[in-house]
């Protein structure tokens, strides 16, 4: 049997690059684990002994025999029970572990099915970063930094994440970036550098769209080298949160609707293609591929997300020419899915964003907690946390979260939004200056936008800065107005502040 692609009940997995499916969709299995499963299958039936396991979880180096206990203890959990009820894996008293049920080799089948459905979501692969300053005392943050980096990404459920070992492997045997990237079946490679000064560190990375040789996202951070394991899991994050909705992006330019027969992930990502364009008619076309999806299949939880979110976005833009039924389709598509995946963050925040646009912010609050608590990285998370927590009144406690997501997150397609929310909490809990700046950094990514203008402009008008404030006003008038500016429950659920903020806008335009 060849071992590279392989089905046992509903997984399937590839050992070239680490790639496991549960019902064609990834599961975030690490880089040990893959390893193990690869040497279990492997096997074909066969009994495999603890230390080839070990030679080949941990190739070179002398690790507790516990230690392999414990990666099969969180496989065996990460794989569930077979179809008949019993384990995949048994143990074989004093020799090994064996892997039990029917394999099915997938390479050489027809249809070409893993492939197509491996390859239907977009593919990633973290490289060893460089170690520029050459200091071999501290190889082991850059290969910490890249491995945290694989796990971060792993836990996102938009792409795929090739493991560690067949990524190292790939870049030490060719440093061409097509020929890595064919050889690991992914789209996108992540690389970086890695260079010391003192006790600073300053980590620059790259995501290249390996196919077309094109940048997609690169940025680097400078930060004090105080704890190592602070650094390694502050990168991984930031560079998770980033990366992620510009793969779904990027990903989705080249999709063209369809004739013929048609997938339901086929159809999630039309509409998420057109969704992020943020415009009526492109969020009405989207609405339509999420229903079809949903109703090909409807125990996608993807589908139900999108059609969740789309519902709460025609909401907040003033779209809708009902906003009660499409509130309805909303919340309806979120609580089924969070019924299909409940681990899934976007599940918890679908449910947030069309709460707090039904004017529903308690439970909004709730549902984005528990989005966070998935995913501490998971940037959306914590903007409708702020977003939620600024229209249910509270400003103070709305300033972190926003201030965290568009950290986490700052190339967002709808941070304008986003961007609004966060000065209008810096500015009614009386911080002006800081408003301020944050409008100057808004600015800067949207300067069409003529709800920021206006916000910049009452902004310096509390300041008592009347010539800018005019400035400021005057461009917004100068501008092409929008259908909405998403900020509907700020205004309705806070009279007060939008009575202030109409009388700073009357002071700006006199």
């Amino acid at each position: 049997m060849n071992a590279q692609h392989l089905a046992f009940g509903h997984f399937e997995f590839t050992a070239e690059n680490g790639c496991l499916l549960r019902d064609s969709r990834p599961v975030a299995i690490g880089a040990r684990g893959a390893s193990l499963l690869a040497a279990l299958l492997a096997a074909e039936g066969g009994v495999v002994s603890k230390s080839a396991l070990m030679d080949a979880v941990w190739p070179g180096l002398t690790v507790e025999e516990s230690n392999l206990s414990v990666q099969i203890a969180a496989l065996r959990k990460l794989l569930g029970p077979a179809q008949d009820g019993s384990g995949w894996i048994v143990t074989v008293p004093r020799v090994g572990y064996r892997f039990l049920g029917p394999v099915e080799s997938l390479t050489d089948r027809a249809d070409g099915g893993w492939h197509a459905r491996a390859r239907s979501n977009p593919g990633i692969a973290v490289l060893p970063f460089e170690n520029l300053g050459g200091d071999t005392e501290r190889q082991y943050l850059v290969e910490g930094i890249a491995d945290d980096l694989i796990m971060a990404l792993a836990q996102f459920r938009w792409f795929r994440v090739a493991s560690r070992g067949a990524s190292f492997t790939r870049r030490n045997g060719s440093r061409d970036p097509q020929a890595v990237a064919s050889e690991l079946g992914v789209d996108f490679l992540v690389d970086g550098a890695i260079r010391h000064t003192g006790e600073r560190i300053r980590i620059s990375v790259h995501l290249a769209d390996a196919m077309k040789g094109a940048t997609v996202w690169s940025e680097h951070y400078d930060l004090q080298l105080d704890e190592v394991f602070a650094v390694q899991d502050a990168i991984a994050e930031r560079i998770a949160a980033a990366v992620e909705p510009e793969l779904l992006l990027r990903h989705g330019l080249p999709v063209a609707p369809h004739t013929g027969n048609i997938t339901a992930w086929d159809l999630v990502r039309q509409g998420t293609f057109h969704f992020h364009k943020v415009s009526q008619p492109t969020h009405l076309l989207a609405r339509q591929f999420f229903r079809q999806a949903a109703e090909l299949d409807p125990m996608l939880p993807e589908a139900q997300i999108w059609r969740a979110r789309v519902n709460a976005g025609l909401i907040a833009y003033g779209w809708t020419e009902n906003s009660t039924a499409d509130g309805k389709e909303g919340l309806d598509a979120a609580l089924r899915a969070i019924y299909l995946d409940a681990r899934n963050p976007y599940s918890h925040y679908a449910l947030a964003i069309v709460s707090a646009y039904t004017g529903r912010a308690e439970q909004a609050i709730l549902a984005a907690e528990r989005s966070i608590e998935l995913g501490s990285s998971f940037a959306l998370g914590h903007l409708v946390l702020g977003m939620a927590r600024l229209f249910s009144g509270d400003a103070a406690g709305a300033r972190k979260p926003l201030a965290r997501g568009l950290e986490l997150n700052p190339n967002d397609p709808q941070n304008r939004v986003w961007f609004s929310l966060l000065m209008l909490a810096l500015l009614f809990s009386g911080d002006i200056e800081g408003a301020l700046e944050t409008g100057r950094t808004a600015l800067k990514a949207r300067p069409d936008w003529p709800a920021l203008l206006r916000i910049q402009a009452c902004c310096h008008a509390a300041a008592g800065h009347r010539e800018q404030a005019h400035r400021f006003g005057a461009a917004a008038r100068d501008l092409p107005e929008t259908a909405g500016d998403a900020l509907g429950p700020f205004r309705d659920g806070n009279k007060e502040w939008a009575t202030r903020l109409n009388a700073l806008l009357r002071e700006a335009e006199l």
